[in-house]
């Protein structure tokens, strides 16, 4: 008897160390090999690694079915606007001027997700036609409680992608990804399922990025879309120099950005047409061109340019403020008021915690603004159209010198301002 139990229990050993269960196991890609996701705070965090191909398998295998949920909402909206033809028209124009090894990730995201190429070019071309208003700053030196720096941002982006099949919003499929190519800088992205990056992140090097929508009839289409350009910077720039001197460079249509660069402590505002571009940091005479402002160690901006040349390409007047501002909503459907009135309450909020600026208090004053109340106009705003304005999709910040991160993103039935904050350390992804 006893023979027979130890029997028994060597052959469930060798059942255990030597057959798998389930059967023969199937080797993984090798091009999958690398990545993963991991939840935290009930946030999808996406590590990618390797080549840039890979880095594209990893993310579409990973994600397929958020994957599927984003592009089929990006395609209902590419059919409510223009036309799935367009689309793969301006892909097709600007193709040439897309660096290879972002292509080349696309071709992974695509087959990893089994989705068609010509999709994630779709869905990416998309983006031009929709109404992005967001609000970036950064604040170091004087402005910071402790003499360091902080780049806070609000993504707003329509709340209105829906997957037609599952009922599931673009926002509800957000995530973070930490990138890490094998000949490229590691990054953290805040961005969306598909998405390589959705115009914002930090690298490793402490330079962060947001950028702005600035409408311009200076454009172009023969030039390196701003999301490559972003992806760019986000892999290569080591230098706030180096990230001005990609986002100057052969462009398009019209953008701002608010760079940041924590080993000097120090941001500019970026402002570019397809011909012309201006790069200023706080103290520089444009930024207190009246009705604008400067303010010490701050430099901010939303969807308008004040360069007053690249302010020309895009409005008749250069000051959007006042009684014509505010008819020119009806009589010429500029936005420009509003967007003034959304640049007012954020510098004055600024201004008023100006030397005590925090991870937390600067997250909180921009929470704070986007609820519209701190401003009569942007409280009736809201309420008239609260998917323009102040349609934060995701709000973070960031402190180069701790690496302390902080994030909130909207949900089907809340604007990021509405819901939690998550805290991580970015220095332990990396």
């Amino acid at each position: 008897m006893n023979n027979n139990y130890k029997l028994i229990a060597i052959f469930v050993i060798f059942l255990v160390l030597v057959v798998p269960f389930g059967g023969t196991q199937k080797e993984l890609p090798n091009s999958l090999h690398g990545g993963w996701i991991e939840e935290i705070d009930g946030i999808t965090i996406l590590h990618v690694n390797g080549s840039y191909y890979d880095m594209g398998y990893q993310h579409g295998f990973l994600l397929q079915e958020k994957i599927h949920e984003n592009m089929r909402g990006f395609l209902a909206y590419i059919d409510s606007i223009s036309s799935y033809e367009m689309m793969l028209s301006i892909w097709n124009t600007t193709k040439p001027f897309v660096p290879i090894c972002y292509i080349q990730e696309m071709q992974g995201i695509s087959d990893g997700a089994n989705v068609p190429f010509n999709t994630v070019a779709a869905c990416y071309m998309s983006v031009l036609f929709m109404d992005m208003q967001c609000f970036t700053f950064a604040a170091w030196g004087n402005a910071t409680k402790n003499d360091t720096l902080y780049h806070i941002r609000s993504l707003d982006f329509p709340l209105l992608i829906q997957d037609p099949i599952s009922g599931t919003y673009v926002q509800e499929n957000s995530i973070l990804i930490v990138r890490n190519p094998e000949d490229g800088l590691q990054s953290l992205i805040p961005s969306i399922a598909g998405g390589i990056n959705f115009y914002q992140g930090i690298n490793e090097k402490q330079i962060s990025i947001g950028v702005e929508v600035c409408w311009s009839s200076c454009e172009t289409l023969l030039g390196t879309p701003v999301k490559f350009k972003i992806q760019r910077v986000l892999d290569t720039a080591e230098t706030l120099e180096e990230a001005i001197q990609i986002l100057t460079t052969n462009n398009t249509l019209g953008w701002n950005f608010i760079v940041s660069d924590g080993k000097i402590k120090k941001g500019v505002a970026i402002e570019i047409t397809a011909n012309q571009s201006y790069v200023g940091l706080w103290d520089n005479p444009v930024e207190g061109i009246d009705p604008f402002w400067q303010i010490e160690d701050i430099v901010r901006r939303t969807n308008f340019f004040i360069d007053p040349t690249l302010a020309a390409t895009q409005r008749t007047f250069y000051d959007p403020t006042g009684l014509r501002g505010f008819l020119n909503i009806f009589l010429k459907q500029e936005p420009f008021f509003p967007l003034w009135r959304k640049y007012k309450s954020m510098s004055e909020a600024i201004e008023s915690e100006w030397g005590n600026i925090s991870l937390c208090s600067g997250m909180n004053l921009m929470r704070t603004v986007y609820t519209g109340q701190t401003d009569f106009f942007m409280f009736i705003f809201v309420r008239l159209d609260k998917q323009t304005i102040l349609c934060d999709f995701q709000q973070w910040g960031y402190c180069p010198e701790t690496g302390e991160f902080a994030i909130s993103f909207a949900d089907a039935n809340h604007f990021s301002h509405e819901t939690d904050l998550h805290f991580f350390n970015i220095n332990e992804f990396f």
